[in-house]
């Protein structure tokens, strides 16, 4: 690897992680906090599953952040890519916020649709340029995917 590439690595990492972090300035989630008192359904994972479960999304996204980056950052179709990238890493923070901040799990839900199409257009915007950047986003849209069940059984039992 080069030592470009090395550094285009490590901050292809950062920036999804940074998001993840200001995302968790949001997230409160321990005893006597609002979310602790909601009602949740069956299917709710602990919540010490979260914290390293987003870790690996965020790792796996920084890796096809690379991938694509390594194609070349003048070509419009990588800079599309990347335009749709950074969209859906915003809504994926904004999301944090409407859930936890704001407290309204209804806005959240439709926030998190516009956040699973957003990460459906950046697959498909990757596969483009490099299939296995998207294919390391898959694994997050499944998460999304779940969360936002998550996110709506929250909000219809609340």
């Amino acid at each position: 690897m080069k030592k470009n590439d090395l550094f285009l690595l490590i901050t292809s990492l950062l920036v999804p992680l940074l998001a993840g972090f200001i995302g968790s300035l949001f997230t409160v989630t321990g005893p006597g906090t609002w979310y602790a008192s909601l009602t949740k359904p069956f299917f709710n994972p602990p919540d010490w599953l979260f914290a390293p479960a987003w870790t690996l999304l965020f790792i796996l996204m920084g890796v096809a952040l690379f991938l694509i980056c390594r194609r070349g950052r003048r070509e419009e179709e990588v800079i599309s890519s990347l335009k749709l990238f950074f969209i859906q890493l915003s809504f994926n923070i904004i999301w944090s916020y409407f859930f936890f901040t704001l407290q309204n799990p209804r806005l959240a839900f439709f926030e998190i649709i516009a956040l699973w199409l957003a990460i459906v257009a950046n697959i498909l915007a990757f596969r483009k340029i490099d299939r296995r950047a998207a294919y390391l986003l898959f694994s997050y849209l499944l998460w999304v995917s779940f969360a936002a069940c998550l996110n709506y059984s929250i909000w219809r039992l609340n």
